[in-house]
């Protein structure tokens, strides 16, 4: 897809052609949107394949993508001279939003972006500047809802064999896993930098990828769905850690058990000691487990990390127990071992030479086991992009780019990718995160250098745009986009859960 040239560049957007895509002899069009510099031959693609040969003109081979939102009758009225349609009567109609998903790039960014919008919301007249950034300084953040060890802090993430990342900090509930960065992506060798740069792309899009862990697990992720460790498809986030299990559903364990020990690697909770326990007048048991002792019925370091019970290495469950006391405990008593998601549980019976004798567990015990089930949240990975919009894209919008970051910081400014909401970090420069399941589908590309292409947005008010020293010769309006564009656009609807992009917040 490629505009039309324009009659008057002082009023409209120069076309992609006249600004990209130099033509040389045979035929072959040099596409610019890259430091790659392709030649590209009639009829063929560019190393991305998000550029062609067209007869002769640099072509973008993916449709530009607007969002749309249906307005009904009760919602805040919408002024109708907005320069999209003339109203045509109807109470029920849409709401556009140019998203810059095939909008194209601004490489090298001395030019103005792709598509500088100008739509009047509800009175005010605004600005959205819509560009393809080019990201080298990008990765993503994953959250594996598991309480299973994926791999120690630290310990190194492969993709195909080559290194693209590292566990993080572990969060509650979850093991975390950060990918990419400058460094993988063009600090190492080209092939580590092509891995880094297709694992990227894939996850960001939604795509599975399997990453191993060094001294750890194999896991398949893929946005909004359920992790794949070492084969077995996760089911469950824990409800919490086994003090916090402890704390959860003490009473409801009340009078049908003398003891429960929640297994769990980080803190492995004993209700007769816990504090819990203690408020119920739940007498000692005599039972004492591994680890390190932190506070009342809190343990640490009860076993090693691992895929077994409670994320530890743990098989059999009794192997946690480290001694039993014959002065304190007594025979008859009984103990349930469970985890913190309630998968794994057995129900024991200490016999005359105080052995725990595994036996049915009683249905009023099975019963708190299920609701330890019912009150997980089901496993699922989230991943979120993280990228640094500073640089010359910038230079894409104002011509003083300080000026932007600053509008930003102040919240006059709104970013936005693909239409979604993102989070942008404090402190210096313009640092975005986004929930790549909030965006479009297929919001991502790449170009070879290697780097990461994600669509941004900028929405301001008109008057702000030209103190920013915006490119206001540059403007048009979206009536003129639709009409050049909306054809051939693709219309994605709008996510409900999103804020609408262009909607004071």
């Amino acid at each position: 897809m490629s505009p039309e040239n324009t009659s008057d560049p002082k009023n409209a957007a120069l076309s992609m052609t006249e600004r990209f895509g130099a033509r040389e002899a045979d035929g072959i069009v040099r596409c610019d949107a890259c430091p790659v510099l392709c030649r590209i031959r009639p009829g063929k693609s560019g190393a991305c394949g998000r550029y062609s040969n067209s007869e002769g003109e640099l072509t973008r081979t993916d449709p530009l993508v607007l969002v749309q939102k249906t307005l009904e009758d009760g919602d805040t009225m919408i002024p109708f001279n907005d320069g999209a349609s003339e109203w045509d009567g109807n109470l029920i109609r849409n709401e556009t939003f140019v998203t810059a998903i095939g909008s194209g790039t601004t490489y090298p960014d001395y030019k103005p972006a792709p598509f500088i919008v100008s739509t009047d919301y509800k009175g005010l007249d605004t600005v959205t500047v819509v560009s393809e950034g080019i990201f080298s300084y990008c990765g993503v953040k994953i959250k594996i809802d598991t309480d299973k060890h994926l791999g120690h802090e630290t310990s190194a993430v492969y993709c195909k064999g080559e290194r693209v990342g590292h566990v993080t900090t572990g969060e509650y509930g979850s093991q975390m896993l950060s990918l990419g960065g400058v460094n993988h992506l063009t600090g190492g060798s080209k092939k580590e930098g092509r891995i880094t740069c297709e694992t990227l792309l894939a996850l960001c899009n939604r795509g599975a990828v399997e990453l191993t862990i060094d001294g750890g697990s194999s896991v398949i992720v893929e946005a909004g769905k359920a992790p794949i460790i070492d084969g077995v498809k996760e089911q469950r986030m824990r409800v919490g850690c086994g003090s916090a299990t402890i704390g959860i559903f003490a009473q409801q364990w009340h009078g049908h058990v003398d003891d429960v020990i929640v297994v769990d690697e980080h803190i492995t909770g004993v209700l007769s000691e816990h504090q819990a326990g203690k408020c119920l007048n739940i007498p000692p048991s005599g039972i004492k487990v591994n680890g390190r002792r932190s506070t009342p019925g809190r343990y640490f370091n009860v076993a090693n990390p691992g895929l077994g019970w409670g994320g530890t290495d743990i098989v059999d469950p009794l192997s946690i127990i480290k001694d039993i006391d014959q002065n304190v405990a007594r025979p008859g008593q009984t103990l349930l071992l469970t985890t913190t998601t309630g998968e794994e549980s057995s129900f024991f019976t200490l016999n005359n030479d105080y052995q725990l004798v595994q036996t049915e567990m009683p249905a009023e015990i099975s019963k708190v086991v299920n609701r330890i089930g019912e009150n997980c949240e089901p496993s699922l990975c989230s991943v979120i992009f993280i990228g640094g919009a500073g640089g010359s894209l910038r230079a894409g919008v104002t011509e003083n780019p300080v000026k932007l970051t600053r509008s930003v910081k102040q919240s006059l400014t709104r970013v936005s990718m693909g239409g979604s909401p993102v989070y942008i970090w404090p402190g210096g420069g313009i640092t975005i995160m986004v929930d790549v399941t909030r965006m479009p589908t297929n919001s991502f590309g790449y170009v070879p250098t290697p780097a990461i292409v994600a669509p941004i947005e900028f929405t301001l008010p008109k008057d702000l745009y030209q103190e920013l020293g915006g490119h206001m010769d540059y403007i048009v309006s979206l009536g003129s986009v639709m009409e050049q564009f909306g054809e051939d656009a693709r219309k994605d609807n709008w996510i409900p859960a999103n804020p609408w992009p262009l909607e004071k917040q």
